[in-house]
């Protein structure tokens, strides 16, 4: 049995594979196997794939139709034969002594998984920038040298990130705990760490910057196409998840708010010719909160009065440039901006007509 099995989804990624598989192939641990799905990429990714196969024996090449992200991942998972897993992303970069490092960690302390820090890079501007949510300074600052599971950090648990990548898991754990991606959908790796997060009895946290995360503007999560609208399903996912490990009741205040505040964050990011269809999505899903009589008294006992007022103006607007609109107006009449002179005064009088005309 291979060490270290590591899945590599593969998408139309040929300006950055390269980069992304040498820092696979040159690990420092050498017992590693590496798999590789192409998800029918239409450019050059599989020649690159078959041209690193054809020197590397480690390398499995697997080529399918477009499934998405998490289709091309649990194929990988269902191949995978070692000891321990690594879900590699194909346009980042893992620092080459990361699978050694982690593997070693892990064994000697028995985990089920082992997380770790990564940094972002912007491959536009070529800089690197800290960010707490990769950091996870807090969690750090917590756990200490500790193992540690789900109860020692249940108040810090959202400022863990969800990126499958800054961990290493024990393919044992992932397979007796039947965890894997929802498919079908973007922003799923929500869903899958909290299954493994909720599962894991034995967690440790190696404070390193193991991984460099790229952004750019065209990546899955980052966008802003027609995807984006897999946001409001995932949402639920995750809510279906933190019912079925009986832990909803303690962070709903959190995940009521999050549910608010993501929705509206992600319509303003979405492009403009998806916001409608963005919007109408947003307006149903909330409906149905609404029409449940129990879900929707607890729902706004527990929301802030920002998020409140956002929930209540998608549900009193139409469309999504009605919902643009009261919210801009909302926000104008509610600015520390205003200078009460008379004339802005008046303007303002007649903004606040406007707007109660609208809700």
């Amino acid at each position: 049995m291979v060490k270290v099995s590591v899945v590599m989804p593969v998408y139309n990624v040929e300006k950055y594979l390269r980069q992304s598989l040498d820092t696979i192939v040159n690990q420092t641990l050498e017992d590693i196997e590496i798999i590789c799905i192409n998800d029918g990429s239409p450019d050059n990714s599989l020649d690159i794939l078959n041209e690193y196969a054809a020197k590397d024996p480690r390398i499995t090449v697997v080529s399918q139709e477009n499934g998405g992200h998490a289709v091309a991942t649990n194929r990988g998972i269902d191949m995978a034969t070692g000891e321990y897993l690594f879900l590699m992303d194909s346009d980042d970069i893992l620092e080459l002594n990361a699978l050694e490092d982690t593997y070693n960690i892990a064994t000697q302390k028995d985990v089920d998984f082992v997380l770790f820090k990564a940094i972002n890079y912007d491959d536009e501007q070529d800089k690197y920038y800290e960010a707490e949510n990769y950091s996870m300074n807090m969690v750090a600052h917590r756990v200490k040298d500790q193992i540690f599971s789900y109860e020692d950090v249940k108040d810090l648990i959202f400022k863990i990130t969800v990126t499958p990548w800054s961990k290493l898991y024990n393919r044992k754990f992932i397979e007796d705990n039947h965890i894997r991606f929802p498919e079908g959908l973007v922003f799923d790796d929500n869903v899958f760490f909290w299954k493994v997060l909720f599962s894991a009895k034995r967690i440790y946290f190696h404070p390193e910057f193991l991984f460099k995360r790229r952004w750019y503007a065209t990546s899955s999560t980052t966008a802003g196409d027609r995807r984006f609208i897999d946001s409001i399903d995932i949402f639920n996912l995750v809510w279906d998840v933190f019912r079925e490990y009986g832990v909803f009741e303690e962070h709903k205040e959190t995940l009521y708010n999050k549910k608010v505040f993501l929705a509206n964050m992600r319509f303003k990011k979405i492009k403009d010719e998806f916001k409608e269809e963005y919007y109408q999505y947003m307006r149903e899903d909330f409906i149905k909160v609404l029409d449940n009589e129990e879900l929707y008294s607890d729902f706004i006992a527990n929301l802030t009065y920002k998020n409140k007022k956002i929930f209540e103006q998608v549900l009193i607007t139409q469309s999504a440039e009605e919902f643009i609109l009261c919210r801009s107006t909302y926000d104008m009449l509610n600015s520390d901006s205003w200078k009460i002179t008379r004339p802005l005064r008046k303007a303002k009088d007649v903004a606040k007509k406007a707007y109660h005309k609208i809700v």
